[in-house]
């Protein structure tokens, strides 16, 4: 078989394997099959780049970051539905239906709450993708839908033109793990799988969409050549032939039927990969869509009815009190079972303090619940003439419940967090900070490791990891020798790191890179920083007194000074390298912008602030230069105006020598 036979066979074979996992949810492949075929394809066609193609397995990866989307102009416009909030208003839609085309058949599908999207092939190949937008435009995402495996790139028996419609949306599933390392990196979370998905789908990167696993279902053919279809339930078999994720739906001959369709849909929600806002009522029989028209805004032949958010009574058991990753002190109500849109809830979010005491929320009350975007359950209001007596109000510990540690409450913002610098509950999330590439740097550290580590029980403060031993390390589930040897090297190395470094990893709240620089070159060692009173920190430049405050308590933790003094026994540096004689840059203020070619921005900053200059990230009056690469934006234009002095990467490259 020569390559040209093997790319073939390898691509069909990937492609039926991709289609049962997908769409049919019944993978008859291996992972592991799959994985050696795609490897294999890849080697393939690296080896005679001639043969590779758009719609070849390989493809899905993301290609380069663009700059921005271009507009597109729907062949076929995007139209949105008339909302219907009650079943009054849904006897009125078939009431106006009917006045037009008394026998009618309706399909019932449940609304997706995700992105609309319609994808164009042209001879069966996918070419192009775009957003809803305003239905008549929408925005280039091809590339990032190139990335959604449900979306076939290569369609069967294909017509010369195609357009279709469908949903993008994140599954529940793939949403509350990217929330859970989101936390576990102390990023902002998501707040819902929508907004998830529409923020994967408009990445300008389309790996980082690829990352983000998401899916797509189709509920409507757009644009078709060469094609007639009478129904619209005809249109949906035509796109489970096409090998497309369709959308469930349902038959229904009366608005009674569809009623109890709708209620089905409702209560079943939960049995969905995607969240429903709704249910989608279509006139099926399409030349009846065609009599029916449509208004400036909706057709007539639609509606979708909008599930009203559920509320009901449930009596507050007991407040639990949850420590998330990033410290963060999170109230949860517990409360007696009650059914909400299809599930029976249990426990709902209070969010914080702030929230309890505005709505003077206390454990024995009768609480109003609901499911916030019928997602999450939370506690709407407190049913006053149903408070029992001796009830008192709730305050959140002023000790963190899983270490003992004290808490603080964040100087701007309603969260109060664990000061805890060995707290077991941010475990995670410090450790993987820690060894991160602008801490301590420990390379093979990732948060794999770290959570196989933790796992294990070998690690549970940051002390830990230079107490390692190699054998415990290579038992470890796809660790090895070799692997366990390369992490205990970097470990080791890390020892050696600068004490700007140590003091970034600690993740002391509002010491960032630059104030632990700026700490490590004045105190000199982590001693003399650990014993400076608040106004000798505020002495420092760049130093103000709430950094002051979070620094001095840290260091006044009885877990901070337990953790320091065990990376002081396992060897690990506390002491600032010295300044070099090289001070040309001294009172110096540079700022870089745009796209440099012979540095990093992070190789750039570090060769002004070894020679005693300031690498800032915002132009001012005080900003002494402005090094400018290709596409220099804002800030040269600031520059210009304030009249500061501009380099190229040239000049800035002489400055240095």
């Amino acid at each position: 078989m020569d390559a040209k036979q093997e790319i073939t066979l390898l691509r069909q074979e990937l492609e039926q394997a991709g289609y049962e996992y997908y769409v049919l949810d019944a993978p008859t492949m291996s992972d592991y099959d799959y994985d050696h075929k795609l490897r294999r394809l890849e080697e393939l066609e690296a080896a005679h780049p001639e043969l590779v193609t758009p719609d070849s397995p390989t493809q899905r990866v993301g290609g380069k970051p663009s700059e921005g989307f271009e507009s597109v102009e729907h062949k076929a416009p995007l139209e949105s539905l008339q909302d219907v909030f009650d079943y009054e208003e849904l006897l009125q839609f078939d009431q106006r239906v009917r006045a037009v085309v008394p026998d009618v058949t309706y399909v019932v599908e449940p609304k997706v709450d995700g992105l609309s999207v319609a994808l164009e092939y042209v001879n069966g190949l996918f070419v192009r993708g775009a957003t809803r937008g305003d239905g008549r435009i929408g925005e280039d995402v091809t590339e990032n839908l190139r990335t959604i495996r449900s979306i076939p790139l290569r369609i069967p028996d294909a017509p010369a033109h195609l357009i279709v419609r469908g949903e993008v949306f994140m599954p529940k599933k793939v949403f509350h793990q990217l929330n859970e390392e989101r936390e576990r990196r102390g990023e902002a979370l998501f707040a819902n799988p929508r907004n998830a998905a529409a923020g994967s789908l408009r990445q300008l990167d389309p790996k980082v969409a690829a990352q983000r696993k998401l899916d797509a279902i189709l509920f409507n053919v757009q644009w078709v050549e060469g094609e007639r279809f009478t129904s619209h339930k005809q249109t949906l078999d035509y796109l489970n032939l096409k090998n497309y994720k369709v959308i469930p739906h349902y038959t229904c001959h009366t608005v009674e039927e569809v009623i109890s369709c709708i209620a089905d849909i409702g209560e079943s929600r939960e049995n969905f990969q995607f969240d429903i806002d709704g249910a989608v009522v279509k006139v099926d029989d399409l030349s009846q869509r065609q009599e029916l028209g449509s208004t400036a805004k909706f057709p007539r032949w639609a509606a979708a009815y909008k599930y009203p958010p559920e509320e009901r009574p449930s009596k507050l058991l007991d407040i639990a009190v949850q420590v998330g990753r990033t410290g963060v002190l999170t109230p949860k109500a517990i409360l007696a079972p009650v059914r909400l849109a299809g599930t029976t809830v249990t426990n709902a979010t209070l969010h914080n303090q702030d929230f309890i005491t505005e709505k003077d929320i206390r454990i024995g009350d009768t609480v109003m619940v609901r499911k916030a975007g019928e997602i999450i359950p939370e506690v709407l209001s407190v049913v006053l003439p149903e408070r029992p007596e001796g009830t008192v109000p709730y305050l959140l510990p002023d000790t963190c419940p899983e270490c003992g540690a004290p808490v603080a409450r964040d100087e701007e913002g309603a969260h109060i967090r664990c000061t805890g610098a060995e707290c077991p509950a941010q475990l995670l999330r410090n450790l993987a900070h820690f060894a991160s590439r602008d801490a301590m740097d420990i390379e093979g550290l990732g948060i794999a490791v770290v959570e196989g580590l933790v796992n294990a029980g070998l690690v549970k403060s940051a002390a830990d990891l230079y107490y390692l031993e190699p054998q415990s390390v290579a038992a470890l589930d796809r660790m090895g020798k070799k692997s366990a040897e390369n992490l205990m090297a970097a470990i080791e190395k890390s020892k050696e790191n600068d004490l700007s470094r140590l003091l970034y990893a600690f993740g002391i709240r509002q010491v960032g890179q630059k104030a632990a620089k700026t700490l490590a070159q004045h105190f000199g060692t982590l001693e003399a920083l650990q014993n400076a009173t608040a106004e000798q920190l505020t002495a420092v430049d760049d130093i103000g007194t709430i950094t002051a405050q979070s620094l001095r308590g840290w260091f006044d933790s009885e877990q901070s000074r337990h953790l320091i003094d065990r990376l002081r026994l396992a060897g690990v540096n506390m002491t600032a390298a010295q300044q070099g004689t090289d001070r040309r840059f001294e009172g110096m203020t540079f700022v870089l912008t745009g796209a440099l070619e012979r540095f990093t921005r992070d190789e750039a900053s570090a060769l002004i602030e070894e020679r005693g200059g300031k690498a800032s990230g915002s132009v001012s009056q005080k900003t002494t230069y402005v090094v400018a690469g290709e596409n220099a934006g804002s800030k040269l234009k600031k520059a210009n105006e304030l009249g500061i002095p501009v380099l190229t990467e040239e000049e800035f490259e002489q400055m240095l020598s």
